[in-house]
């Protein structure tokens, strides 16, 4: 579980299931799909599903102005730096255990159990995990922070993974 985005709660782009650089286009395609999806009237006055529906329109209504977005996304970077990790760690840091299309990232905690993260989650957030033959590396685009908060499985500590793209590990040795 990436923390990253949830450490401030669910962001506009996860309402919208779209990556953070998503296109206008890309952005009104999932907004119109997930109107349709959360509209009170179509799922029988559910209060839940009327919270959604209005979570959506206010996603929509900060994400489609591109005055707005680039406020909100500020904020939202400055958001993820706040948060208070128990340490900093690097891709060389961690654990990999490699299952072919899947990739997942471990770093034991103190507790015993694991912070960990996949490459599905990462690609999510707009990431990339990269493999090229023996070696991974991890891409961030400019416009996302250069780290994501991972929380432990077990008990409440974070770390910070370091996102630096120069940093390449080779899986010679993964799980």
């Amino acid at each position: 579980m990436i923390l990253g985005s949830n450490s401030i709660g669910e962001t506009h782009y996860d309402i919208l299931s779209v990556k953070e650089d998503a296109s206008y286009e890309e952005m009104r395609t999932s907004y119109r799909s997930a109107l349709l999806n959360s509209h009170p009237d179509k799922l029988h006055a559910d209060h839940e599903a009327g919270d959604r529906f209005l979570r959506v329109q206010k996603a929509w209504e900060i994400l489609s102005d591109s005055k707005s977005r680039a406020v909100y996304d500020s904020e939202l970077r400055a958001s993820r730096q706040d948060v208070v990790a128990s340490e900093d760690i690097g891709l060389e840091d961690m654990m990999i255990e490699d299952a072919g299309e899947l990739m997942e990232l471990f770093y034991q905690c103190r507790c015993g159990d694991y912070f960990s993260v996949d490459s599905m989650e990462l690609g999510k957030m707009g990431y990339t995990l990269l493999r090229d033959e023996s070696e991974i590396s991890l891409r961030t685009p400019d416009a996302l922070p250069p780290s994501v908060v991972l929380p432990c499985g077990s008990c409440s500590l974070l770390v910070r993974l370091i996102i630096n793209p120069d940093t390449k590990v080779s899986t010679v040795g993964c799980l």
